[in-house]
């Protein structure tokens, strides 16, 4: 049931705080070009949206706890209790899902890029002249013109 002590809640939470944590990430890059911005926030989602499995001794002797979790925190816990099969478990999960990230935030850089079509509508042909040069024989500027005062 999705309400009460539900592991489902508790990733659908776990998925909501992170996607405006990832939000964050994205306006906290701004200074990068698009493609390094990208691909960092991708990568950033990849650590965190990756589980990886991970088993806990339970009181009982021989029982255990086998569960998901986000493979960042699998292998915090593993490094930490020295468990050197639950650290290499979540690394790999976490390596794995910090390419597969980076690998999407390109496949996204590519598919908005600008192509060479598109740059080759904006700049006007070499004869065509502008409406501001008022038949004074200059040709089109391709860069903006900023107001003056003055």
């Amino acid at each position: 049931m999705l309400f009460a002590d539900s592991m489902s809640q508790l990733w659908l939470a776990y998925y909501g705080v992170s996607i405006l944590v990832l939000g964050a990430v994205y306006l906290a890059f701004a200074f990068l070009p698009r493609l390094a911005r990208l691909v960092l926030t991708w990568a950033i989602v990849g650590a965190i949206w990756m589980p990886a499995s991970f088993s806990l001794p339970l009181v009982e002797e021989g029982e255990f706890y086998h569960g998901w979790a986000p493979s960042a925190m699998v292998a915090a816990v593993g490094f930490l209790e020295g468990d050197s099969t639950a650290f290499a478990g979540g690394l790999m999960w976490l390596l794995s899902g910090v390419v597969l990230g980076a690998l999407v935030g390109i496949a996204l850089w590519w598919w908005r890029r600008p192509s060479a079509s598109a740059e080759d509508d904006r700049t006007p042909p070499a004869g065509r002249k502008t409406a501001s040069a008022r038949g004074t024989g200059a040709e089109t500027e391709t860069r903006r013109r900023e107001p003056v005062l003055g």
